[in-house]
Formats: structure tokens, C-alpha cells, sequence
């Protein structure tokens, strides 16, 4: 039942024909587990706290750094050194008292993440690491639950929604998990401060839609927001074979190499071969700053699926960015859409510059 208290504080739900006390009602019958409280989680948190989901986990062993508040809009300066989950949990109590918060200051491992996330009815992934993300996927495939996902790089922001419906996974997208260290996170190359709210705030709206049912769910496509450009662009891939049994060390696992990616050694090795074989810069204009690969040819990541007839599927294609991280991601779903002569560049220009300048 809804009370008189959180009929006035869900007034403006109440209101949308969408929702309305139904919609309600089952927001705040529903739980959610939010694995980490940084700069994705603090905006995912604040939204679903303020929508009045009933029970919200919130998942994290790391303490609040003077480097966090650039982006981490929940913590203060005063909140130095103190854990995340605690000092999240103390603000969001303030926010809104009828909900339910439960403090689980520790990381997901696989010894406690089916126990955990059975209890759940979504999960969000606001982690920044990929031995978490393919943690979090197989356990929700195992244990059929959603999941929501949301990634940073820079100024570029990535969003979709797992295993929803029986709809694609993490690693339908995603099949391997990358070498350890081999892709940077925000720590290494940095991230625009107002970046993790926008997609925190896009992972929170999608949770919400999963629990009223309303709208088009983001399963079996990625959303690639671009801030400099204010370009948004919608991929879209399929479900694959790929099939989960059991959890494992996904540590251990990082230390696999990834199918369809070359080295920096690899792909200089084809320039000295004089191999045929097309090089496509996915980056934005901007992003190029004067420096790219000879004999490259410029698509950037918004324009692939509608410029596709310029990809010859006869002859090895190799696509690179700063990271490796979206053309990773294109080469996933080329690989979906029948490509099979497609590759990223390892690491992207940032690994080839200092491999290159190391030799």
C-alpha cells in the first residue's frame, strides 16, 4: 500500500498515466542491487532512491579519495577516507527515509555473488573493471536476472541492458575477457566529471522501465553517447551461442588473449609484409588531434553501420581508436552481423604509441 506521506512525494509519478499508483506500487515492491558507488553508482543511486524502489543494495569496499569528488556527487570533502557504501547510504536516508538500504561494503566475488544477487531483482553495473563485469554477467545469466550496464571512457559513454527477457548477454557482445590491464580505465586516461550522471541517470531511467514494463528496453542494443560531438548513436546486436555453466576465476581468466584483436607488433608486422588489408580510425574528427596510422581510412564509430558497404568482407580490416575499447565493441557486432575477416587494434593508438616508442 502507498501511504498518505508517499503520495505526496511521488505526486509527479503518480501523475503520468505510465505509471500512476500501480507503477508505483510496484516500484517500491521492487529490489535492486547496485554494485558499485562511484561515479555511476552515486547517480543511479540518488534516482532510484528518489523514485521510491523499496530495497536498494548498495555495493563497494573502497573509501571516498579527494580524487573521487571531481564526479562522485553523493561524498564531500569532509567524507575523505570514509567508506563509500556507509557515507552513500547516510545521504541517501536523507533523500528519501521510506526505502529500504542495505550496506554491503565488500566486492562481488564467486563465492558470494549467486547467494547475493538471487535476492535482487535487478542488478546495476557500476564497476569499472572487467573481471567484475563478466562476474556480474554469469551470475545473472545463471540466476535469470537483468542486468544494466554503463561504461565510461573520456568524454564517450556506453549503456545497454542484459540478459533481459532472455535477450542478449554481456557476452554476446563481449565473448572474452580481455588481458589483464590491457584496456585503461578512468584512473589512467581520465573522464569528464559530468559524464558518469548522464549515464548513471540513463542506468537508472532503464531500471525503471524494466520495472514498469513501459518503453523500449535497451536489450540487444548499446547506446554510445559522445559529449563532445553530442553524438548518440544505438547499435544493435543479436543473442549468440555463447553459454554459461558455472562461475570461475575471472582474474585468472583476464590473462587470456582476446579473439580478433592484433598487437601493435602484429599489425607492424603487416606494414613491413606490405599485407592488403584495410585500417579504419573510428574516432571523432576531433579526437584525431593530428595524429593517426598511414594509409588510414576515417569512419568514426556513429557513421560504421551506415557507411557498412565500405567494409570489403574479402580482405583483413583492422579498426582502431584511442583505447581499443569502441572498436572492440564494433568489432563484436560485426562479428554478429557475418564479418569474419575484422579486428581491434589491442590497447588502440595509446598501447601503439608506447610500444612503438619503446622499440
Amino acid at each position: 500500500m502507498i501511504s498518505n506521506e508517499e503520495l505526496l512525494r511521488y505526486d509527479r509519478h503518480l501523475k503520468l498515466s505510465e505509471i500512476g499508483l500501480e507503477g508505483q506500487e510496484k516500484i517500491k515492491k521492487s529490489k535492486v542491487l547496485v554494485i558499485g558507488a562511484g561515479g555511476l553508482g552515486c547517480p543511479v543511486l540518488q534516482y532510484l532512491t528518489s523514485a521510491g524502489v523499496g530495497k536498494i543494495a548498495v555495493m563497494d569496499n573502497d573509501i571516498i579519495s579527494l580524487s573521487n569528488l571531481q564526479r562522485q556527487v553523493l561524498f564531500t570533502t569532509s567524507d575523505i577516507g570514509k567508506l563509500k557504501t556507509n557515507t552513500a547510504i547516510k545521504q541517501l536516508k536523507k533523500s528519501n527515509p521510506l526505502i529500504e538500504l542495505n550496506n554491503l561494503p565488500f566486492n562481488l566475488t564467486t563465492e558470494n555473488a549467486l547467494v547475493i544477487i538471487k535476492d535482487y531483482d535487478i542488478v546495476v553495473d557500476c564497476t569499472d573493471n572487467f573481471p567484475s563485469r563478466y562476474l556480474i554477467n554469469d551470475a545473472c545469466v545463471l540466476l535469470g536476472k537483468p542486468f544494466v550496464y554503463g561504461a565510461l571512457h573520456k568524454f564517450n559513454g556506453q549503456l545497454s541492458v542484459f540478459n533481459y527477457n532472455d535477450g542478449p548477454t554481456y557476452r554476446c557482445l563481449y565473448p572474452d575477457i580481455p588481458k589483464k590491464d590491457e584496456v585503461p580505465n578512468c584512473s589512467e586516461v581520465g573522464v569528464l566529471g559530468v559524464l558518469p550522471s548522464l549515464i548513471g541517470t540513463l542506468q537508472a531511467t532503464e531500471v525503471i522501465k524494466i520495472i514498469l514494463e513501459i518503453g523500449d528496453v535497451l536489450s540487444g542494443k548499446i547506446l554510445t553517447y559522445d559529449l563532445l560531438s553530442n553524438q548518440q548513436n544505438i547499435i544493435s546486436f543479436s543473442k549468440s551461442e555463447v553459454i554459461v555453466k558455472e562461475l570461475s576465476d575471472y582474474n585468472l581468466k583476464c590473462n587470456l588473449l582476446l579473439k580478433d584483436e592484433i598487437s601493435s607488433s602484429q599489425l607492424k608486422e603487416l606494414f613491413a609484409k606490405r599485407t592488403k588489408f584495410n585500417l579504419i580510425d573510428i574516432r571523432e574528427e576531433y579526437e584525431r588531434d593530428d595524429y593517426k596510422l598511414d594509409d588510414t581510412h576515417f569512419i568514426p564509430m556513429g557513421n560504421i553501420f551506415s557507411s557498412i558497404e565500405k567494409i570489403d568482407k574479402e580482405i583483413p580490416t583492422v579498426f582502431y581508436c584511442d583505447s581499443g575499447n569502441k572498436s572492440r565493441s564494433v568489432v563484436s557486432i560485426l562479428k554478429l552481423k557475418g564479418y569474419k575477416k575484422v579486428y581491434s587494434l589491442l590497447g588502440g593508438l595509446i598501447q601503439w604509441k608506447s610500444e612503438m616508442q619503446s622499440i
